[in-house]
């Protein structure tokens, strides 16, 4: 398992493509799959931050952030987008960030990338994890339909 900055770094016209597709809408959008006690999979939206540094997010306190406490593996798909079918999927391992001066520079990221919207910085219940990059798939179509989807798969030696 990688960084998204060593990521980026070996594959960078996938991670190109794949922030370009998780910040579609603006801000960092996407399906957060986790792993529940029981093992049993969980999928809920959440919000990537994508730094020079890393791959990260702020998970409000709910069975998501316990699940990501527990058992740091993970899922993360783009949003679908209007005009086609072209995606981005991730997989690997999230730990969390306790880090103070990490975690106040993205939580002033999190607030200026949402300032249209009067967002505030996340309070410290929602906790901060980063996302280590194992598996990467980006997939290109045509449009909605397309018989003949073009995947690139990527995975960390």
């Amino acid at each position: 398992m990688i960084s998204w900055n060593d990521f980026k770094a070996q594959q960078p016209e996938i991670a190109r493509a794949g922030a370009d597709l998780l910040y579609h809408f603006g801000v960092g959008l996407a399906f957060l799959g986790t792993v529940r006690a029981d093992g049993g999979p969980r999928l809920h939206p959440m919000c990537p931050l994508l730094t020079g540094a890393g791959l990260y997010a702020f998970i409000v306190p709910s069975p998501k952030q316990r699940d990501l406490h527990r058992d740091g593996r993970y899922a993360m798909h783009s949003f679908p987008l209007d005009d086609n079918e072209d995606a981005f999927y991730l997989s690997g391992a999230a730990s969390h960030v306790p880090d103070l001066r990490t975690r106040t520079r993205l939580a002033q990221q999190f607030a200026d990338e949402r300032s249209d919207l009067a967002v505030p910085p996340p309070d410290e219940e929602e906790h901060l994890f980063e996302f280590q990059v194992q598996t990467a798939m980006l997939t290109r179509t045509s449009g909605h339909g397309d018989p003949h989807p073009q995947h690139t798969i990527w995975h960390a030696a």
